[in-house]
């Protein structure tokens, strides 16, 4: 890790300073301990989200790490064929390559720094698997998935899928060279990253150096996340303490500021953190299994369409709904 680098970070686009006059800084709330689980056909994930209130974390529904984890021939593991409905699904691989492939037609490889982009919206089956050179010869997998939550106005939009290579993401320097930014989706002051999405939101992973410091100017009206893929540092101007696998839910403001230790307390030489956040959508959300509604009348039907083959068809498989993260209904 990382996947995306350069072989000079001073050459490229540097974020702004924020100017301490006017500046606000992003007050910690809270910092979590994502939980370790197992998700599709046995790999390990960490439950990023677990814990957090639906309303700081809005429009996000749900987040997984998947490992890092270094597997043995034949051990790599994926999904089942499976539905979704009602939101967008963001896989980013950092380290191995995943195969995607749904029932509208998208699909590919994706590996080493890309993000497969998936609204589900009206409804689609989809699978997830390494491919079949990966399982005979095992390897290293890490990477992480992102569940969107859709307005109700667009639940039923047609599915869409974005595959975004490594090479298209806008990569951005701290003032001072010691923090590399990989924009992936929605802008930072000023710079654009390729991802579309329904949901206005901001999406990137930020690899800081040993003692360096990343102040990054937020939009006020966006939430704000920021989980911790590797390494430890500090999040905000009171520098709490943060490691591998911790959330840091961030209150209003208009700066975000993450900081690396000098010397690191895990195999990770620098601090690498994924930061995100959107707008709020402020709307009930009924989520269980693969689908996220906005009320228990929607979630049946979203089921009753599954069974009736209304969500895409899969040939020469029979699917099945796993088991996801999102027993019963929340409301925001």
């Amino acid at each position: 890790m990382p996947a995306v680098t350069v072989a000079d970070i001073l050459l490229l686009p540097r974020i702004s300073e924020p100017d301490p006059a006017v500046a606000h800084d992003r007050p910690v709330l809270t910092v979590t301990t994502a939980p370790s689980a197992f998700e599709g056909e046995g790999f390990p994930v960490r439950r990023a989200f677990a814990g957090i209130d639906l309303r700081a974390l809005d429009p996000f529904i749900h987040m997984d790490q998947m490992g890092e984890v270094d597997y043995g021939p034949g051990e790599p593991k994926g999904t089942a064929w499976h539905p979704h409905r009602g939101f967008e699904t963001v896989t980013y691989i950092i380290d191995g390559t995943f195969r995607h492939q749904d029932s509208n037609g998208g699909g590919g490889l994706i590996t080493n720094g890309d993000t497969q982009w998936m609204t589900a919206g009206g409804g689609i089956l989809h699978i997830e698997e390494p491919p079949e050179d990966l399982v005979m010869s095992g390897g290293l997998f890490h990477g992480f998935q992102l569940w969107v939550n859709l307005p109700s106005r667009l639940k039923m939009a047609p599915p869409r899928y974005q595959d975004i290579r490594a090479g298209q993401v806008a990569l951005l320097s701290s003032p001072d060279g010691g923090a590399l930014v990989r924009v992936i989706a929605g802008e930072i002051d000023g710079h654009q990253g390729p991802g579309i999405t329904h949901t206005p939101i901001a999406l990137l992973h930020a690899t800081v150096e040993p003692g360096a410091q990343l102040r990054l100017p937020w939009r006020a009206d966006f939430n704000a996340l920021g989980y911790v893929l590797a390494g430890s540092g500090t999040v905000g101007a009171d520098r709490r303490p943060v490691r591998t696998g911790q959330l840091a839910v961030f209150g209003p403001g208009d700066v975000l500021t993450f900081g690396a230790r000098q010397l690191m307390d895990g195999p990770s030489e620098k601090l690498e953190v994924l930061v995100l956040g959107g707008q709020p959508i402020r709307e009930p959300v009924a989520a269980y299994g693969p689908f996220v509604m906005n009320t228990r009348a929607e979630l049946v039907q979203a089921f009753e369409d599954y069974q009736a083959g209304r969500l895409g068809t899969v040939p020469a498989e029979r699917t099945t709904i796993p088991e996801e993260p999102h027993p019963g209904h929340d409301v925001l």
